[in-house]
């Protein structure tokens, strides 16, 4: 198996791509199958303490490690947070950061558009949920020698890649939730990341609690999202 390596100043190398190609009808039949599936996704708060098998959140990092990104740098790091004591860690310092979000530093625009969702400063899925992915995006790249190169595209790579983790997730049977305390910086000491890494998301990963509940929420529909030109 190759292994990576940054690929700057290589020179180009080109391969074939023989993708497989679906017959229009059966990928007609899959792509409707896969909208209806993908429409049943939801953000979950609430989880169940029943295990999750590791290897499917593993699986489901490794899908998105397949996102495309700017000069194919993939500029991301999936930290899975497994002890206990770290987990509490983490969920003190961002319930701390939330309270003061809450009374006041996000200002009532953004407490406004908040409230349909139901949220709070409490984070209980931070320490429930069986799996813990911290993501980070790497701003720039250092080298075995210490020395640095610039990253392209970060904050869109790792969107990119965490949208297709999220989906992955999802397919496999597993509800999780984006969450993004403000500042995050207390991430990046606390799990002991290198300075060029800077925290993207928190994703706590399991099943759905049977008394879960979610925000009844409508998504717009595609007339509302595409504009023919």
């Amino acid at each position: 198996m190759r292994t990576w390596e940054p690929m700057h100043g290589r020179p180009y190398r080109p391969t074939a791509y023989h993708p497989s190609r679906i017959p229009a009808d059966e990928a007609t039949g899959i792509a409707e199958r896969f909208r209806e599936r993908m429409n049943e996704r939801r953000t979950v708060r609430a989880f169940s303490a029943e295990p999750v098998p590791e290897q499917l959140v593993l699986d489901a990092i490794a899908v998105a490690n397949t996102a495309p990104s700017g000069a194919h740098q993939q500029p991301w790091t999936f930290v899975l947070v497994q002890n206990p004591v770290v987990r509490r860690q983490i969920r003190e310092a961002a319930e701390y950061e939330e309270q003061i979000s809450y009374d006041g530093r996000l200002g009532e625009e953004w407490l406004s558009a908040l409230s349909p969702l139901g949220t709070d400063e409490h984070k209980p899925h931070l320490t429930d949920a069986p799996h813990l992915l911290v993501v980070f995006e790497q701003r720039y790249g250092i080298r075995a020698d210490g020395s640095t190169y610039k990253h392209y595209y970060v904050g869109e790579s790792v969107g990119i890649a965490v949208g297709m983790l999220l989906t992955a997730l999802h397919l496999s049977g597993l509800s999780a939730l984006t969450h993004t305390p403000s500042p995050m910086g207390f991430l990046r000491d606390v799990l002991n990341r290198p300075r060029n890494e800077k925290a993207f998301a928190v994703i706590p990963i399991g099943y759905a609690a049977e008394d879960a509940v979610v925000p009844d929420l409508v998504r717009k529909t595609l007339d509302q999202v595409v504009v023919r030109v």
